[in-house]
């Protein structure tokens, strides 16, 4: 093993171990993946906003947020956005849709957790947690249209990188759970139904509670 190899290995090491010990907390418990994260610096606490849905925009200044979607190789689900990307502007939100269709002949429990990036633009990313962090289902064949309404903080004007910041993407992962009871998959959110509920209410109320993840600097 060369110098440079032997250098990087405890960095190689480190990171395989984090990502071993997120997946697991985000598998087992999103309780214990916040906490994780509050303690690391990992994501953060949550910070919530409220803001109306159809605001007059805001800024001059506009971002392009592009969307990604994955899923793990164990769980037979079609996942996707059904727009690739959007140009908005700062302070003003944004509804945009993600897909899902379980292709098995099961139901089957999953769960996902997304990442913003550039990481530095975490922190002025604000979002409607709809779908993330807890266990949802799909039927046999069953698929889901899943709203997602975000903005982009204002206050990312006033990062010494703002220039950098013009162009994020937010990407999503879903997760397989291990196998529940039946007693367990009934209680688990329906994701179909689930969204079908919360587009209803987006299309009701004239206002929204927006969280955001990450530590502001």
């Amino acid at each position: 093993m060369n110098k440079a190899r032997a250098k990087n290995l405890p960095v190689l090491v480190m990171a395989a171990t984090l990502i071993a010990i997120m997946s697991g907390l985000v598998i087992y418990s999103p309780t214990l993946y916040r906490m994780f994260c509050s303690l690391t610096g990992y994501g953060g606490a949550v910070q919530r906003a409220i803001a109306p849905q159809a605001a007059a925009t805001t800024s001059d200044t506009t971002v392009k947020v592009s969307f990604d979607a994955n899923v793990a190789p164990d769980l037979p689900w079609d996942f996707r956005p059904e727009q690739r990307s959007v140009v908005t502007h700062l302070g003003e939100p944004t509804k945009v849709y993600y897909y899902a269709k379980n292709n098995s002949d099961r139901t089957l429990v999953a769960r996902a957790v997304f990442n913003v990036a550039p990481f530095a633009t975490a922190p002025y990313f604000f979002k409607i947690e709809c779908f993330c962090f807890t266990n949802e289902k799909l039927g046999p064949g069953e698929s889901a249209r899943m709203p997602l309404v975000f903005y982009v903080d204002e206050e990312m004007l006033k990062d010494p990188d703002a220039e950098m910041l013009r162009e994020i993407t937010l990407s999503y992962t879903f997760y397989k759970q291990p196998d529940p009871s039946a007693e367990e998959v009934k209680s688990v959110r329906d994701l179909k139904t689930g969204s079908e509920q919360t587009d209803a209410r987006l299309k009701q109320t004239g206002s929204a509670e927006f969280n955001n993840d990450a530590l502001r600097r």
